[in-house]
This record gives C-alpha cells, sequence and structure tokens, in this order.
C-alpha cells in the first residue's frame, strides 16, 4: 500500500506550534497520551485500544513526557503508527492522523474517536489479543466484568433485569468495595454468573466500580 493512501492527514499551518504547545500544556490525562518515539507497534496498539474502548483521546507522538519536542524521526516509526492501528488492534479502530511541524520537528497527531464496537482489543508481545482502557493518565487491561458489561450494553434498550435469589445474595455481600475474587468467595457464586451479574448491575446503575491500589473494586450506587 503506497504511504500516501494510508489516510494520513498533514496538516501544514502557521500556528502548528502554538497549538501543539497548547495540547502539551494540557498535560498526559484521560484523553491525552505523550510518545518520545515508536519503538514498538504493540505498545502504541495498547493506548489506541485504551482510549477507543473508553472516552477516546489522541496521541502527540514526537513529544516527551516533560512535554519537550523530539519529533518522529523516521517514516518507519510512521508506518509503525498504522501498523498499531490497522494490524495489532481487532475489530480496526476508527483513527485519523495529523502532523504538525514546529522548530524543524515532525510531531504526528493520532486522534481516536470513542468505538462504537467494544472491545477494541491490542495484541500484546506473546500474540494475546487483550482489551485496555483509559484511566487518567493510564491504560489498563479490561477486567473481565468490563468486557461482560460491553456485551451487556450491545442488547436491546427494552432489556430489564430481573431480581432473583442469586442477585440478592450478590448485593447482600457488597456492602463495601469487593475485588471480583472477593465477591466470588463471598457470594459463593460461580464466577462466570457473579461477573455476567455484575455487568448487568453495572448497566442498570446499581453498582459502580472503581479502580484503585492496581485493582478493579465493586460496590453498590
Amino acid at each position: 500500500m503506497a504511504f500516501h493512501s494510508l489516510c494520513t492527514i498533514f496538516v501544514t499551518c502557521m500556528d502548528d506550534k502554538r497549538y501543539l504547545l497548547s495540547l502539551i500544556r494540557e498535560g498526559e490525562h484521560q484523553q491525552q497520551d505523550f510518545k518520545y518515539r515508536v519503538s514498538d507497534a504493540c505498545k502504541l496498539a495498547r493506548s489506541v485500544s485504551a482510549f477507543a474502548n473508553t472516552d477516546g483521546g489522541r496521541l502527540l507522538i514526537g513529544v516527551r513526557d516533560d512535554g519537550h519536542l523530539s519529533g518522529v524521526r523516521s517514516e518507519e516509526e510512521i508506518f509503525m503508527m498504522h501498523q498499531a492501528a490497522y494490524k495489532y488492534c481487532n475489530p480496526e479502530p476508527s483513527i485519523t492522523f495529523d502532523t504538525c511541524h514546529a522548530d524543524g520537528r515532525t510531531i504526528v497527531i493520532a486522534t481516536v474517536p470513542p468505538s462504537v464496537k467494544r472491545p477494541v482489543c491490542a495484541q500484546d508481545e506473546e500474540g494475546r489479543m487483550r482489551a485496555y482502557i483509559r484511566i487518567n493518565d493510564e491504560n489498563i487491561v479490561a477486567s473481565p466484568v468490563h468486557l461482560a458489561l460491553w456485551r451487556e450494553s450491545q442488547k436491546p434498550q427494552g432489556a430489564v433485569i430481573a431480581y432473583n435469589d442469586d442477585i440478592s445474595r450478590l448485593l447482600a455481600v457488597m456492602q463495601r468495595p469487593l475485588t471480583l475474587n472477593q465477591i466470588v468467595r463471598s457470594s459463593r457464586l460461580p464466577r462466570p454468573k457473579v461477573i455476567t451479574l455484575l455487568a448487568r448491575l453495572i448497566h442498570f446503575g446499581n453498582v459502580k466500580w472503581e479502580h484503585s491500589g492496581q485493582q478493579f473494586l465493586f460496590s453498590l450506587t
């Protein structure tokens, strides 16, 4: 495939530097990530997956963690960006590439909108496909509950939740934030059933989740 046909949009304008600096001043956050250079398409794919599965976002490629402009140094790096989006992610996310020029350096802005087909998975170094979510400025592997929640959200809007003994047992043990494993042990329900029920309860607003101490916690709303 010819380089010019890779859906890259080049932006060349007088205000490139001003625009870049305004973005950099925001720092890294839920919808923005800095990448000093592209040396591994798989790592870049994680950020693409995380943005697509959460609120969308943009990657500023050629920007150091401290905000200094380093620039994209070769066409090989640009090629790996496209690999990250179109080879190492499944399903293929929607993504656009803009190129800005400042201080003699080329910065690529990869913009990833939220995907309507979640989860968008990224291939890791061992060839496994994993879904990521974006929490603050980190890309976190999605929990089994998130995967079930995405499946739940694809059901017809008229679907309702039926309260039964299993749900009552689940709610009874959730008097404080608990991990998935703690809920399984306390409720004595099968793990797959707990995952499904938690996803449904989150979908209907009865349960919420948070990420704390490198683990996901679930609690009543």
